[in-house]
């Protein structure tokens, strides 16, 4: 936990994800320093912060895209430190990029079944319907291709599609990229909400503060690579200081309005 951290926290569930004092970057050069979280059963932790602030970076540290330089990540009693994506996926997590998350080409179907290649094929067909009934909206269009789907559609297949491996840590970068703000806060209300619901640890980065707040237990401010603020959302919410970590007076989370205000 930072130093400038000085909320009470409620209590929360053993962590399935942790990191601990880790950094990362690209060429040698830091982006996220010394970077310490988790998330456990159930729970909903939201990691927010103004663009460029290593959000991004850190998700690709913790699934093993970007090396990690210092620190650990351990996943349940195992250390997983800079272990394979392919590794991680089968050892219960699940990632979603904020793009490139789903096989434009193919149908729902064949997204879905793309999704459980780790699986029997027996397997994989039993899993589908369990699936579909996360997401029924998808039920009407398995034989649809992926390209023809709307944004939020397209944004519900790729995270049905990482549920095919029945992963225990779900982690989404950035869901409600370019939905509209309607569809992104039922996205965000109904899906993302419903992930946790089923026992799912879920660890959000997500550019509408504001929305990201009202369904996380638990939330990390990133600035400039580092952890300067984290709590429970009211708790933070109640700090002074809390909106001038990012923009300003003119992008106040208490008193903007409409689709600009939330992207943080």
């Amino acid at each position: 936990m930072s130093d400038s951290t000085a909320v009470a926290t409620a209590t929360r569930p053993d962590p399935l994800l942790r990191a601990e004092g880790i950094t990362a970057g690209y060429g040698g050069v830091p982006v996220i320093r010394d970077i310490s979280l988790s998330v456990g059963p159930g729970e909903i932790v939201a990691i927010i912060g103004p663009n460029g602030a290593g959000k991004s970076t850190l998700l690709k540290a913790l699934v093993g895209i970007l090396r990690v330089t210092d620190g650990r990540i351990t996943l349940g009693d195992q250390e997983v430190t800079n272990k394979r994506p392919e590794e991680l996926a089968r050892r219960g997590v699940g990632y979603v990029p904020q793009v490139q998350d789903i096989f434009e080409p193919l149908t729902v179907l064949e997204n879905l079944e793309m999704g459980g290649y780790l699986l029997p094929a027996a397997t994989v067909r039993a899993r589908v319907p369990e699936v579909v009934e996360v997401f029924p909206a998808l039920k009407p269009m398995l034989k649809r291709r992926a390209d023809k789907l709307s944004g939020g559609e397209r944004k519900m297949l790729a995270i049905a599609r990482v549920l095919m491996l029945d992963p225990q840590v779900l982690i989404l970068d950035e869901p409600t990229a370019n939905l509209a703000p309607q569809l992104a806060d039922r996205l965000l209300r109904e899906q993302v909400s419903g992930l946790g619901a089923l026992g799912k640890a879920v660890l959000l980065v997500e550019q509408r503060a504001r929305a990201a707040l009202e369904i996380a237990a638990y939330t990390s401010v990133l600035v400039s690579g580092s952890i300067r603020m984290e709590g429970p959302p009211g708790e933070l919410l109640d700090r002074q200081d809390f909106e001038e970590l990012f923009l300003g007076a003119a992008t106040s989370l208490s008193s903007a309005t409409g689709p600009e205000a939330n992207k943080v």
